[in-house]
């Protein structure tokens, strides 16, 4: 019989897996891990301790509360810790573009839990901890789903220390200077 332990030492022992968890990449990806892991924590007990007090109504004001609760600690974490930045905010592409994604997200969580919080009024009874479970199980399931595609998002936008944008519309300008150098009067 396998025991938990080594099933473990078997998988710490694989060479893949060794060669990857060692990467910087792995390194990034168990950084940005932790930091949503503390920032879902963060928004969990917000969003909970709001539904609680509002009575169980108003899932999109208890979204946005906790969503803010959360995002401050994760944008920290992530730019500071797992892509380590330091200095200066690229105000466009990491600010902004981090509100926009938020937004997205924010967006995704408000419906995940006023679906859920609609269910809930016709299959549970009222004044039951079970409606708070499943509601703010709605608000897990969202950031859940969403987290590989914020982590990419992440890495190829937002921390990536390049603006893209910004890059193209040099290289546009660039073209049109040196097409109209070239002309001939």
């Amino acid at each position: 019989v396998m025991v938990p332990s080594d099933l473990y030492m078997r998988a710490r022992d694989h060479a893949l897996l060794a060669r990857f968890s060692q990467s910087a990449f792995a390194k990034k990806v168990t950084k940005y891990a932790i930091g949503s892991v503390i920032a879902l924590t963060t928004s969990v007990v917000v969003f909970a301790l709001m539904y609680v007090a509002l009575g169980g109504k108003h899932t999109k004001i208890c979204s946005i509360g906790a969503f803010v609760a959360g995002a401050i600690p994760n944008w920290t974490l992530n730019r500071r810790w797992a892509w380590k930045i330091k200095g200066d905010v690229a105000f466009l592409r990491e600010i902004v573009a981090y509100i926009a994604i938020s937004g997205v997200v924010l967006v995704a969580s408000s419906l995940g839990t006023g679906a859920m919080q609609s269910w809930v009024k016709g299959h549970v009874t009222p004044h039951h901890g079970i409606r708070v479970i499943l509601v703010t199980g709605a608000y897990v399931f969202v950031q859940a789903v969403l987290f590989v595609a914020k982590f990419v998002v992440y890495e190829k936008w937002v921390f990536s220390g390049q603006s893209r944008l910004r890059a193209a519309v040099r290289s546009r300008h660039q073209v049109w200077t040196a097409a109209r150098a070239n002309r001939t009067p």
